[in-house]
């Protein structure tokens, strides 16, 4: 069930007391994963809106960024998509155990994967593909899902919490996905790729280091990693736009692949960042309860603009 224990630091077996919580955790969405999916989605409900109500912090990052994005939307109307992004996001908790334990036929029948003929057609081309993934609610199944189709690679930062960090990694490559440090330099992903290994790439996240640039995001002037146009530029790779999201009512998930960015690296990284966060807005629109409103997308601001965050 589990994956091997191994020593830590200091000969500090992962079965040491302090990580039994963490441990018991692992337990718990391990059964879950056993559940047929509708069973997860209407516990999903619970569970989101326990955390609605037990994590204010959060919820008033969610509350933020929602009035941030959709200013249109009246107060009653942006409430209740908080509430439904806590939902989803319920669901997403208790679906993590399908990503890492299920069987590969109960995933490829959960999952479905849309628009892939012409990602097909290009790796089949020897043409190389950089995967570019918003960080939707589907994702930690969807990627499961992908690397089901073949080999990958993918960033990843690890976890503070060395049992749950253990556990997903086992879960995330179980069916040959390569995980690179995200610290790792450029030419380490680049020289991946050129052996044929399709990229996944998590662009949206508050860029508060260096390779940054403010472009527009929803008409917010947002720090947006110009990483993604390096790597296209380097590795000479067409950028897939990829989106893994929930089924309403527990009826699985699906993973779409959309048409291959156009023009794109153009050689100028303040355009490719903005058209980036154009086509990761427009997927957002289509579904918004179940992006990641959680994380603070616009903790950074432009020199001399205040928090957003209260």
């Amino acid at each position: 069930m589990f994956p091997r224990l191994t020593a830590e630091r200091g000969h500090d077996l992962l079965l040491h007391p302090r990580h039994w919580p963490s441990w018991i955790g692992v337990g718990m969405l391990r059964l879950f994963s056993l559940l047929p999916v509708p069973v997860l989605w209407a516990s999903g409900l619970l569970v989101g809106e326990l955390l609605y109500y037990l994590v204010p912090s959060r919820r008033g990052v969610v509350l933020v960024n929602i009035e941030t994005c959709f200013p249109e939307l009246s107060e009653r109307d942006r409430r209740r998509l908080v509430r439904r992004h806590f939902h989803a996001f319920g669901q997403a908790v208790l679906d993590i155990g399908i990503a890492w334990w299920a069987r590969p036929a109960r995933l490829r029948r959960l999952v479905r994967i849309r628009g892939r003929e012409p990602v097909d057609a290009l790796l089949a081309a020897g043409k190389r593909v950089i995967f570019m993934a918003p960080h939707f609610l589907g994702l930690e199944i969807g990627g499961v899902r992908i690397s089901l189709e073949g080999r990958g690679c993918a960033m990843f930062r690890p976890l503070q919490n060395k049992v749950l960090n253990r556990v997903m990694e086992k879960g995330r490559t179980r069916f040959g996905l390569m995980l690179v440090a995200h610290k790792a330099p450029l030419t380490t992903l680049v020289r991946v790729m050129r052996e044929g290994a399709p990229l996944f790439y998590l662009p949206d996240q508050d860029a508060h280091r260096r390779s940054r640039a403010f472009v527009p995001f929803f008409g917010v002037r947002t720090a947006t990693f110009t990483t993604l146009s390096r790597f296209a530029s380097l590795a000479d790779a067409v950028v897939v736009p990829l989106v893994c999201r929930q089924l309403p009512r527990g009826r699985g998930y699906e993973v779409v692949c959309r048409p291959p960015l156009v023009d794109f690296p153009s050689g100028d990284l303040l355009q490719d960042a903005a058209a980036m966060n154009r086509e990761i807005e427009q997927e957002v629109r289509e579904a918004p309860h179940q992006y990641f409103w959680m994380h603070r997308r616009f903790k950074t601001r432009p020199p001399g603009e205040a928090s957003l965050y209260r």
